[in-house]
This record gives structure tokens, sequence and C-alpha cells, in this order.
């Protein structure tokens, strides 16, 4: 039935080339990922269609009272929808690139992956896997800092004299920890001024892209994982990668925060595991109830954000808060 309703469709997908990239202040996207070896050998039916560029189809196989197969279809529609033979380079060009130039203008842009355990965030974020090998540079960590370097060095922004560093933590239990400097705990702390710091984060200055990358790999393999019941190598952390730009005087003049988050799961999912990795799922699950509150109030420029809610939240207080945001 599906692939009869498939067949009737016009389907127009996202085009690399000639699709024009419209400004949002928030961008709302979903990527389709590809049905995996463990899914073909289930023979698993592939339910989702995308027929346009921001609708997303998914077809539920019902019987009639009569017992009459039919397909049911319920349409959601986004900002752009990515099918399952898009690679990163096109989620990046419709997503964390047009905001880049927020930065050197003084804002903060944020991009987060967000979506079950093993629907291809870390993928996206990190880069390309290969078995247990991760090729960084195709990334979106690593597009971001290519283009933040090719900026530095443009007429329009050349003249701001701006130097670049990174930090990478993970939020991992309600905690922080610096994935830069060996997963040392770190706390989060708001001072007078209601500027949420994490203190004594490590803060490594970086003069090219491979300085990114190398960084990258390094608090990548140190980052929490485990396995669980949905997915065997699950991140079991929120992942902050921010790169930060500062004048000649070490002021902050932009940053640039990309969230690998924790893959939620259904209660349903983790009913054979034990306490502890419930107790993580419920953690993770309660952090992201907490982001979508954030992003909820933005949406409806409410007056109040509650971005204490959370460790997650907290940390990311000026991408929510402030105007640049």
């Amino acid at each position: 039935m599906i692939e009869d309703y498939r067949a009737e469709l016009d389907v127009a997908p996202l085009s690399f080339a000639n699709e024009i990239v419209r400004d949002h202040r928030i961008c709302v996207c979903v990527r389709k990922r590809p049905i995996n070896k463990k899914e073909k050998k289930a023979k698993t039916v592939d339910v989702l269609t995308l027929p346009s560029r921001d609708t997303m189809t998914a077809h539920e196989p019902k019987h009639k009272v009569d017992l009459t197969k039919y397909l049911e279809n319920h349409n959601f529609h986004f900002d752009y929808t990515f099918d399952e033979n898009v690679n990163n380079a096109t989620v990046y060009k419709f997503t964390a690139q047009p905001i880049i130039k927020n930065i050197f203008d003084g804002g903060f842009a944020t991009c987060f992956a967000y979506g079950q355990t093993g629907s291809g965030k870390t993928h996206t974020m990190g880069g390309d896997f290969s078995g247990k090998d991760q090729n960084f540079s195709s990334g979106i960590y690593a597009m971001v800092a290519r283009d933040v370097f090719d900026l530095m060095k443009s007429q329009q922004y050349n003249h701001l004299d701006l130097k670049v560093s990174c930090s990478f933590f993970e939020i991992y239990g309600g905690k922080v920890f610096d994935l830069l400097a060996k997963r040392a705990k770190r706390r989060v702390l708001e001072d007078g001024k209601s500027v949420v710091n994490v203190v004594d984060l490590k803060e490594t200055p970086v003069l090219s892209v491979n300085s990114v990358l190398n960084a990258i790999k390094d608090g990548s393999a140190v980052r929490t994982s485990g396995q669980t019941s949905a997915n065997a190598h699950s991140s079991r952390s929120h992942a902050v990668f921010q790169i930060i730009l500062r004048n000649q005087r070490s002021k902050l003049h932009g940053k640039f925060s990309l969230i690998d988050l924790a893959g939620n799961e259904r209660g349903a999912d983790t009913s054979s595991a034990n306490r502890a990795t419930r107790l993580e799922g419920a953690e993770i699950n309660k952090s992201l109830l907490a982001l979508k509150e954030c992003i909820r109030a933005m949406s409806m420029k409410a007056m109040h954000i509650p971005f204490r809610a959370s460790k997650l939240t907290q940390v990311l207080r000026d991408s929510f808060i402030r105007r640049e945001g």
C-alpha cells in the first residue's frame, strides 16, 4: 500500500543547488535516516515519505471494521526535510551555515541535533562513521569551523581582528564535565550580572580547522556512551561544542554552540534496562523537556524563559535570553 501511495506522488525533494535558504530565528528541520542492517534483517517497513522540501508523511496501515486494509497518512510540516540520500553538507547548508554570520555581528548562534537514540545525531554533528572510526572532517562541527576561519579572513570581517577558541563539555546526570580536560568535573554558577559561567572550563585557542578537528577528536574520545536496548553505542550525555570569538582584549564577541543531544527513549524501550540506565534515561528526558519549554517560550515571545529548569538550558542561557540569540 505504501509503495502504491508513493508511486502516485509527485515528489519534489530538497535540492542543494537550486533552493533559496530562508531566514529564521528558529529553524526546525527533520532528517530521515536509512533503514539499518538490523531493520532490514527483520524486514521492517519504511513508513516515512518526504514528498516535498517541508513536508513529512507518516504512513499508518490500518484495518476497517470489515477487516479491509487501508492506509492512514499523517502529514507533518517543518522548515526543511532531508531524505535518507542527503549528505551532511546539504543539512549544514540549510541549518547551521545561515547563522554563522550572526556571531561575527556580536550574536549567539545555537544548533541542536535532537532525536531518539540511534537516529544519527552524532553522525550529523561529528561526521560519518566507518565502523567504529569517525571522520570528523565531514561533520557539522568541522563545517562551521571552516566557514568561521574563511569569514575571519574576508573583507567584511577581517578588520575586527578576532581570536578563535573552542570549548567542549558534556552534561551527564545533571553534572558538567570538561571533555578537553580529561573529563574534569566543573561547576555552573551565575554571577551578580546574571551571567552563567562554567567555572574553570578549558577554552583552547585554535588557529586552523585542523586544530578544531583535533579538539573534537580528543573530546569525543572521552564522551560518555553506553549500551541501550535501542542502540549498542548510544551517546548518554549532551555534548556541547562551542566556537568562541574574542577581540584582542579577550572580551567575548560572539559564540556558536553546537549541541549533540543525548538520545531520548520511550519508556517502553527501556523496560528491560537496569535501574541505573532507567534513571539515566529519565534525566535525559527531563533536560530535553526543559529545552522544549525554552524553545516554546522563545517562539511565543514570552516575557519569561525557564532556562534554570536544567543544566543544559542554564549553560545556554545567552542563546535563549539575549536579543542576539
